[in-house]
């Protein structure tokens, strides 16, 4: 029992250090974009409620902490609250028990729509985030209006039940992908909470300076914008940390949100200071340390992304030209499929091959002639996507027949590949209204009664990659 007691007492401890380091950490906007329509079930819809309440209770709220907003997805958007509404975790928590769900179509363009004005009306400089919480499920032509949001400093981040269409999320997140998409089943989505909170720590921590980009001899300086074009300026200057010598001073523009800091030594470490000059009011200086990493050759890192069944893009670091004359990458599927090679200036230190073979493995070699005659090479393997999901085989539409049957009854069977498969998405279409389901992966059929004349029924198998394609047939009905 004492033992017991102890141990308690311990993880207590444990929660309440974390919650200390999450209290007052973050300054910056969060808008809840929640799937509410039809495709999401009730028990899916609590579990993605309870999600995100629990993802955001660590947070301070309030203006000067963190605002949180919650915007409904349905056949209209619907706003639940709005980023100024809830100051404490309370009224947060209390509001978020209350919500309801829409049901109707997955409308998320217009609810997007919606996330543009809340998101980009204010004028306050803070990190904004959106958070599409979703099945994944029919989402509709997003990519363009996710483009226009990131364009506009919105971080789009994304928490995805495992039947979604994973290609659609994957091309709107924000990068990196590791730590803003997650896929995993409702009944386990509670494991991303931790990491998901981390991801989004990152993005709204209101320490201001930050290395973004180090190597051997430059750092990028990044922190959040506190100025504006015509507001002010910032003064910038930097010494190596153990060294008697000159600082290095700039100036930068108001509106400035980055600098590069060039020609620095190799294993050295540097102070950095960010002073905003406003005149109406006193601005903390922010200072940030950093180390150089050792003098290296490239390519030292090769990293892999743009995937998609035909292509793959290539980069590599650090970016050399004043050492390397040009690059060569060699790439060639494995075990024995032929060897292609691109070769690229000294300036370049990316490319997108193109021409591959879906689902297949490649070995892909980035080599660099150096101006001393030397070569150093580096190889990673990658593979290409798969270039469909499987379409739905079979689709039947048969009358049931039973004589006590007061209307009648048709019985819908289908048959796909069982390989991944996550369930069926079924939708049928009057002239007048349309309605839809999502059933499990063991199901083989379903029946319909009071099915409209000439109602257009649909069927398609969703996969844990995304959603392949449907069949459809047309209901021919003779009792009323």
């Amino acid at each position: 029992m004492i033992e017991d007691h102890w141990y308690k007492l311990k993880l207590t401890v444990l929660f309440s250090l974390l919650l200390c380091t999450v209290l007052n950490c973050c300054e910056g906007d969060i808008l809840l974009l929640l799937d509410s329509s039809g495709s999401i079930a009730n028990y899916e819809f609590s579990h993605l409620l309870d999600f995100a309440a629990s993802l955001l209770h660590p947070f301070s709220l309030g203006r000067g902490h963190v605002r949180v907003g919650l915007l409904l997805v349905g056949s209209n958007p619907h706003l639940e609250f709005g980023l100024d509404v809830h100051d404490n975790q309370e009224s947060l928590q209390t509001a978020m028990q209350r919500v309801r769900q829409l049901k109707g179509d997955t409308n998320t363009e217009a609810a997007l729509s919606v996330a543009q004005q809340l998101l980009t009306e204010t004028q306050v400089k803070v990190p904004k985030i959106l958070l599409w919480l979703t099945d994944g499920v029919q989402p509709g032509d997003v990519d363009k209006p996710m483009l226009e949001l990131k364009a506009r400093g919105v971080y789009v981040l994304v928490a995805s039940t495992v039947h979604g269409n994973y290609q659609v999320l994957q091309r709107v997140v924000t990068p990196p992908m590791e730590s803003h998409l997650y896929s995993v089943d409702i009944d386990d989505i509670a494991i991303i909470t931790e990491e998901l909170r981390k991801a989004i720590i990152e993005i709204i921590r209101a320490e201001r300076l930050r290395v973004v980009n180090l190597t051997s001899h430059s750092a990028v300086l990044q922190w959040r914008p506190v100025l504006s074009a015509d507001s002010g300026y910032y003064e910038l200057w930097y010494k190596p940390k153990s060294r008697t010598g000159p600082e290095i001073r700039r100036t930068l523009t108001g509106d400035s949100s980055m600098a590069e800091l060039k020609n620095l030594q190799p294993e050295m470490t540097y102070t950095a200071f960010l002073r905003p000059e406003f005149n109406q009011e006193l601005l903390n200086t922010l200072t940030v340390t950093f180390t150089t990493f050792p003098d290296v050759i490239s390519p030292a890192v090769v990293s892999l992304s743009d995937a998609g069944p035909h292509q793959i893009r290539v980069s590599w670091g650090p970016l050399q030209p004043a050492r390397v004359r040009r690059y060569t990458v060699e790439y060639g599927a494995i075990p024995s499929g032929r060897v292609r090679t691109v070769t690229l200036p000294r300036q370049k230190n990316s490319t997108l091959l193109t021409g591959l073979e879906p689902n297949t493995q490649y070995l892909v070699t980035v080599s660099a002639l150096h101006a001393d005659g030397k070569e150093r090479a580096m190889s990673v393997r990658t593979c290409t996507l798969q270039a469909a999901l499987p379409a739905l085989i079979d689709l039947k539409l048969e009358p049931v027949e039973r004589q006590d049957l007061e209307v009648e009854e048709l019985q819908l069977k289908w048959q796909a590949y069982q390989e991944g498969l996550r369930g069926y998405w079924i939708k049928w279409e009057t002239r007048k209204s349309h309605s839809s389901m999502y059933l499990l992966p063991s199901s083989r059929s379903t029946r319909f009664t009071h099915l409209a004349p000439n109602s257009r029924v649909c069927v398609s198998p969703i996969y844990s990659s995304g959603r392949g394609d449907g069949l459809c047939c047309t209901a021919t009905t003779q009792r009323g």
